[in-house]
């Protein structure tokens, strides 16, 4: 079986009949876009891949930045911060989308107080029934919307233009999916955000109803001719069918794990273990998708702290047998090459082989 069978056979060979050295060819950020400007991959260190600062579930027709008080938002949620830098994190990946919060300058400020990289977004969310999709979204053409998306990779995103010559620019596309069969907003954002990606070099996370919202999605991310690899499957554990994971993941996609609290390490760990064992670790990331300053509640409710992967699961993960080697991938290289869209080394000839950071 040559190479092209070979990529033909696994589903990675485009419907345009993109080659594998086309695509790693193009447009593909080698710095990383983090709130305080581009940084090299290899400066990120540890990585919280799916967390949030302020979330406001109130509406696209309602949410504003007059609803709360970006002071108190930064006292309640620096000292998380600061925490997790004390546990060795040195990057937190913020996926809170326009439309539900997304506050590129407060976050700017928050990564100058505790010293994090935090990386930002752009793109919309059309899960939760498409409560935060802006009535523009429905009116315009999947490339309407993409070309707003690859705009603040441009230029910044809108208010930041200007601020001491340094506009924030996302550092991933972050959308939502409502689970499967896609409706035909969720597919165009889909589309949209595969558009974007292709200009941009960005990878999407794909916040998905289930398994078969991620798989339908990835269908037609590949449709566009984007790589499966710069594909972010999020939420995974909610999706109990474990070949699922195996498909997304050995079609080259990142499979994500996150939401991981204290009652739940043990089956997080499961799931780990299963990557592992069908030797797809090198598409696993893991995350917490904590934090959330909640608009409306008094003092921003209960803002989840960033420290359980850092305390439970890597200490349990050590426990069942996953090295040190193991960990390091989960923490450091594999959200490194998820935020920069690389495909796995084993479907990489040696020549073309991009470093794992």
């Amino acid at each position: 079986m040559n190479r092209r069978e070979f990529l033909k056979r696994n589903g990675l060979v485009l419907a345009s009949a993109v080659s594998t050295r086309e695509i790693l060819a193009a447009p593909r950020p080698r710095l990383i876009q983090t709130v305080r400007g581009a940084m090299e991959a290899s400066r990120l260190g540890r990585t919280l891949m799916h967390e949030h600062v302020l979330v406001d579930f109130v509406g696209a027709d309602k949410v504003s930045r007059d609803r709360y008080d970006p002071d108190e938002v930064f006292r309640i949620a620096l000292p998380h911060l600061e925490r997790a830098r004390s546990l060795g994190c040195k990057t937190l990946v913020e996926c809170t989308p326009a439309y539900i919060g997304r506050d590129p300058l407060l976050l700017r400020r928050l990564s100058e107080a505790s010293g994090l990289n935090i990386v930002t977004n752009t793109g919309y969310y059309g899960a939760a029934d498409d409560k935060f999709i802006p009535p523009h979204a429905y009116r315009e053409t999947a490339d309407q919307l993409a070309a707003r998306w690859i705009k603040e990779y441009d230029q910044g995103i809108e208010g930041t233009r200007g601020i001491e010559d340094s506009p924030i620019r996302p550092g991933l596309i972050k959308t939502g999916l409502d689970a499967g069969p896609l409706s035909e907003i969720d597919a165009k954002l889909v589309r949209a955000a595969a558009r974007t990606h292709l200009k941009t070099g960005l990878a999407v996370a794909a916040h998905s109803g289930d398994g078969t919202a991620a798989l339908e999605a990835l269908s037609l991310w590949k449709e566009e001719g984007a790589p499966a690899w710069a594909f972010i499957w999020v939420h995974a554990q909610n999706e109990s069918d474990t070949g699922k994971h195996l498909q997304a993941a050995r079609e080259g996609a990142w499979v994500e794990f996150d939401g991981i609290r204290e009652k739940s390490v043990p089956r997080h760990l499961e799931f780990v273990k299963n990557m592992k064992a069908h030797a797809l670790l090198d598409r696993t990331l893991v995350s917490q998708d904590s934090g959330w300053y909640h608009v409306g509640d008094p003092g921003g409710g209960d803002y989840r702290g960033y420290l359980t992967l850092f305390t439970r699961f890597i200490p349990a993960a050590r426990e069942a047998g996953l090295t040190e080697s193991d960990l390091e991938m989960l923490v450091v290289a594999n959200p490194h090459n998820a935020l920069l869209a690389l495909p796995p080394l084993r479907l990489t000839a040696p020549s073309q082989a991009p470093q794992v950071l």
